[in-house]
């Protein structure tokens, strides 16, 4: 456990940063215009605002965070591993993100490390840009600069897969359906966020679906070290 301890698992999920195209300034639409162009190559069909629409919430620059999920092992009166999450939801992306940013400085700083699936390449980088669009300084756990690559303290689930073969992408899904971990999937997905929040305004379903992802890293993380899944009676969501 002693080992585990000072994980924080994490999940987030993004939609565009408006809920219509034409409600961006006009500087962002030439500036959308430019990325859409990388690759529209293969569906020449769609315009900017299709593009957006589909793809905006990927990239930082044009989307936000509308929730993060963190979870954290615990342990029983028994000595039982279990598993304590928690919610950050809100349309106001900087009241979140300073909440989220609260969160850790309540943390052992200097210990902490946070783990994501395919967290380095997405969820810690989109996170601190939106952290510094939003004007909140960067918290230690977040912020690289002038630290060497093994200071930083960030584990991925996608990376210790990969085992240095940097072709190799696999999904959470996949991975949850190898090692036979309940999935997070419901009637959404990653795809589907965009929709659920700006045409169905379910927020909660989307946290929901966050919280569930973060269980399945954790439980995957498990895996991958060869450790017992934690069983659902030990996982606590608040």
């Amino acid at each position: 456990m002693d080992e585990f301890k000072n994980i924080l698992f994490l999940d987030i999920e993004t939609v565009a940063c408006t809920e219509r195209y034409e409600m961006l300034e006009e500087r962002m639409k030439v500036q959308w215009a430019r990325k859409a162009n990388f690759f529209r190559q293969r569906n020449d069909a769609l315009s900017d605002e299709d593009l957006f629409h589909e793809r905006a919430g990927i990239y930082s620059e044009f989307g936000k965070i509308v929730t993060i999920a963190i979870g954290k092992f615990t342990e029983n009166e028994t000595n039982e591993r279990g598993l304590k999450t928690k919610r950050f939801v809100n349309h106001d992306e900087a009241i979140l993100l300073q909440e989220f940013k609260s969160a850790l400085e309540k943390m052992d700083q200097p210990q902490l490390k946070l783990c994501a699936h395919n967290g380095k390449e997405f969820d810690f980088p989109y996170i601190s840009r939106r952290m510094l669009i939003n004007g909140i300084s960067l918290p230690p756990c977040l912020d690289m600069s002038g630290k060497k690559s093994w200071e930083i303290p960030h584990l991925d689930t996608l990376e210790l897969w990969k085992f240095g073969d940097y072709k190799h992408y696999t999904s959470l899904d996949l991975l949850a359906a190898i090692f036979n971990i309940p999935s997070s999937k419901s009637d959404i997905d990653g795809s589907k966020v965009n929709e659920v929040y700006y045409r169905d305004k379910d927020l909660k379903k989307i946290s929901e679906y966050c919280a569930n992802d973060v269980i399945v890293v954790a439980q995957l993380f498990l895996k991958m070290k060869a450790q017992s899944l934690i069983s659902v009676e030990n996982i606590i969501n608040s």
